[in-house]
């Protein structure tokens, strides 16, 4: 009887995909999971605004790569993960801000300091996704989106 319940259970996960209301929530969690468990790189699906933010972590030098594939119905995403020497993450925190339920935008001078500026927030600007420090180059606040350490 567990083997019927198991394929059907199988059969209905592929039948009816799992619908996630925050796809950078989720982006964020599973880079949160997968370090915790090691992994090397992890796969996702991707869009416009994850494949900015892994830019962004990239960049501030969080992540060591990230990959796009050309696929149907989407393309996918897959980032590799970076960490130290004694194989600790690169990332000790990272925590979604503006969620769907309750957006949060800041302006210029309300953009936090993440951990006394060790570690970055990730803004949606008018000028494209960016981090704290260029956000507050280029004099522009928007939704934050997330932080990290």
């Amino acid at each position: 009887m567990e083997d019927s319940s198991e394929a059907r259970t199988a059969l209905h996960r592929n039948k009816y995909p799992m619908v996630i209301n925050d796809p950078v929530g989720d982006f964020l969690t599973r880079i949160r999971n997968a370090q915790l468990v090691r992994h090397d790189k992890l796969t996702l699906p991707s869009s416009k605004l994850k494949v900015e933010v892994a830019k962004a972590l990239k960049l501030e030098g969080f992540i060591t790569d990230y990959v796009i594939h050309e696929k149907k119905p989407q393309n996918e995403l897959t980032v590799v993960l970076k960490y130290g020497p004694n194989r600790e993450p690169a990332i000790n925190g990272i925590k979604r801000e503006s969620k769907p339920g309750l957006r949060r935008y800041v302006n210029v001078r309300d953009i936090p300091r993440v951990k006394g500026g060790m570690g970055v927030a990730i803004l949606s600007t008018s000028k494209g996704v960016l981090v704290d420090h260029d956000a507050r180059k280029q004099n522009v606040g928007g939704e934050l989106i997330a932080t990290v350490y």
